[in-house]
C-alpha cells in the first residue's frame, strides 16, 4: 500500500531537532551523484528591471549592472547582470537535501564564469550532490559539510557560470548548549565610528573604475583595492536581498511547501501558529538563538556578492570576474559593518590571457575576519601578442570538483 499523503498537522510547534548520526551520514553519502530537482525558479529572466532590483538587493552601484543607456555606450552594446545574478535562480548550494531536521548553514562558494547575463536571457540550472564530509566543529561539536556543483546555462544552452556550493549542518540542540557565540552582543557605535562607515559607503561611487580601461601591465602585486562598506546590517538589508532575489512565499504556497517538507517548517508561537521557514532566524531573533547564533544575521549569498562588487568596482568595465570564492566563516549579526577588502597577490598569462589574482576577506567592526577568499580577473594587455576577449569563456582554470 502507498503512504499516506503528509497533512498540515506532522507541521510541528517549533524546528525539528535531527540528529547526526552515522545512517544520517551514510544516506547522504548515497545521494553523491544525483541531480537535484532545483530550488525555485525564482529569477530566471534577466530583464532592465530585474537586473537593476538584483543589485538593489545587494547594494551594488555599478551603472554597467543598473542602467540600460550606460550599458548601450560600452563595448558590450548593453547593461550585463550583475557576476552573481545567476544566484537569485535558487540559491543553488544550500541546505536542502539529506540530513532531515538538522539545521544548516550556508557555509560559502566558489565561482568560475564563462560567459555574461544580458537583458532578455533566460537561466537554467542544473545541480547536483558531488560530495559529503564529517568534521568536528567547536560551535556545534559533529557536523557534516555537504557540496554541490550548479552549473547555470542560458536559452542558447552555453555555460554561463559553474559553482561549487558548501553549506554546513548541526544539530540544533548540540550549538545551542555549546554556546560559542553566546557572549556576543549587538555594536554600538560612536558617532565618530558611524559617520566613518558612512564615508566608506558614499564615497563608495568615486572608486567605480567604469570606463577607465585598467590595464594588466599597471597593476602591481600587492596593490591594494578600495575598501567597500555593508551595515551596519539592519532588517531593510536583509529584507531588501529577499527582494533582490524575488523570493517571497505566504499562505498557501507556504503551507502547501510545509505539508511536503513538515521538518523544513514549523508554526511558530510569536505569530501566533502561523508557519515559518526554519531559516527564519535571519529575521527572527528567538529562533536564531535557538541554533547558537547571537542574534538574526545575514544572508550567506548576499554576502558573498559583496565581495563580488569589491572587485568588479575595482576592475572596470573592461575586466573579466573569472573567478570568485568566498567561505563564512563567522556569523554577521544585525548591527554589524561589514568592510571588505582585497590585495592583488599574482599576476600571471594563461590561455592566452592575462590574469591577476586577488586575495579578498571582510572583516567585521570587531577587526574579526568573517569572510576569507579569493579571485581571478582577466584584464586587457598592452601585449598585442595576446588577443582581445570580451568575457571569461577562453579561459580554463582547470580548477578540482571540490576545492
Amino acid at each position: 500500500m502507498s503512504n499516506p499523503a503528509p497533512t498540515s498537522s506532522e507541521v510541528g510547534s517549533a524546528p525539528a531537532e535531527g540528529r547526526i548520526t552515522d545512517q544520517a551520514i551514510a544516506d547522504a553519502k548515497a545521494m553523491i551523484g544525483l541531480h537535484l530537482r532545483p530550488e525555485g525558479p525564482y529569477l530566471q529572466d534577466a530583464t532592465a528591471d530585474t537586473l537593476r532590483n538584483w543589485c538593489n538587493g545587494i547594494g551594488d552601484l555599478n551603472p554597467l549592472y543598473r542602467e540600460i543607456g550606460y550599458g548601450a555606450s560600452t563595448r558590450y552594446g548593453t547593461m550585463l547582470a550583475h557576476p552573481m545574478f545567476p544566484m537569485a535562480f535558487g540559491w543553488l548550494g544550500r541546505t536542502r537535501w539529506g540530513l532531515p531536521g538538522v539545521h544548516g548553514f550556508y557555509a560559502g562558494n566558489d565561482w568560475e564564469l564563462f560567459r555574461h547575463v544580458r537583458p532578455g536571457d533566460r537561466i537554467t540550472a542544473i545541480e547536483r550532490v558531488v560530495g559529503v564530509e564529517e568534521k568536528e566543529s567547536k560551535f556545534s561539536g559533529r557536523l557534516v559539510l555537504q557540496y554541490v556543483e550548479a552549473c547555470y546555462y542560458n536559452q542558447r544552452s552555453e555555460l554561463v557560470a559553474r559553482a561549487l556550493g558548501t553549506c554546513t549542518r548541526h544539530e540544533r540542540k548540540a550549538a545551542r548548549d555549546t554556546g560559542k557565540y553566546k557572549d556576543i552582543e549587538q555594536h554600538q557605535y560612536t558617532n565618530e565610528q558611524r559617520d566613518r562607515i558612512d564615508q566608506i559607503v558614499l564615497d563608495e561611487p568615486k572608486n567605480i573604475r567604469g570606463s577607465a580601461v585598467r590595464y594588466w601591465e599597471d597593476v602591481k602585486e600587492g596593490e591594494e583595492l578600495p575598501t567597500i562598506a555593508r551595515g551596519p546590517l539592519s532588517l531593510m538589508d536583509t529584507m531588501g536581498f529577499l527582494v533582490g532575489c524575488g523570493r517571497g512565499h505566504t499562505h498557501g504556497v507556504v503551507l502547501q511547501a510545509a505539508v511536503k517538507h513538515p521538518g523544513h517548517f514549523f508554526r511558530n508561537p510569536e505569530a501566533g501558529g502561523g508557519v515559518e521557514y526554519t531559516g527564519i532566524g535571519h529575521h527572527r531573533e528567538s529562533v536564531a538563538k535557538e541554533v547558537g547564533v547571537p542574534g538574526t544575521y545575514d544572508y550567506g549569498p548576499q554576502r558573498s556578492s559583496w565581495m563580488c562588487s569589491l572587485i568588479t568596482n575595482w576592475m572596470g568595465d573592461a575586466g573579466i570576474l573569472k573567478r570568485v570564492r568566498s567561505e563564512m566563516r563567522r556569523f554577521n549579526i544585525v548591527g554589524d559593518t561589514t568592510f571588505c577588502k582585497g590585495k592583488v597577490v599574482r599576476k600571471y598569462v594563461k590561455d592566452k590571457t592575462a590574469l591577476v589574482d586577488i586575495e579578498i576577506a571582510a572583516e567585521n567592526q570587531r577587526g574579526e575576519v568573517t569572510t576569507p577568499g579569493l579571485a581571478t580577473v582577466a584584464l586587457p594587455s598592452r601585449d598585442v601578442k595576446l588577443p582581445a576577449f570580451i568575457d571569461g569563456s577562453g579561459v580554463d582554470l582547470e580548477l578540482p570538483l571540490i576545492r
